[in-house]
């Protein structure tokens, strides 16, 4: 079970979008604000797409209300 550390951009235009940085974090794109889990769902989603899992594989493990999060993924 790979641990992944991103870290969240919240109400981004950019988004959704996956960037990697070089020390293996990951940088999230979202276009959900940080109200209420929105954001969290948001990237919960985007990175279930961008690993090829199922939503449900991908747990939030640390940082619920910091941009700076931690998620377990099921492989």
């Amino acid at each position: 079970m790979p641990t992944v550390r991103a870290t969240i951009k919240p109400n981004s235009r950019k988004g959704p979008l996956v960037d990697i940085a070089e020390d293996g974090t990951l940088t999230l794109y979202v276009r959900a604000p940080a109200v209420e889990g929105k954001a969290n769902k948001a990237a919960i989603e985007l990175l279930a797409q961008h690993f090829g899992v199922a939503k449900s594989a991908v747990r939030l493990e640390a940082g619920a209300t910091s941009r700076f999060k931690r998620f377990d993924i099921d492989m």
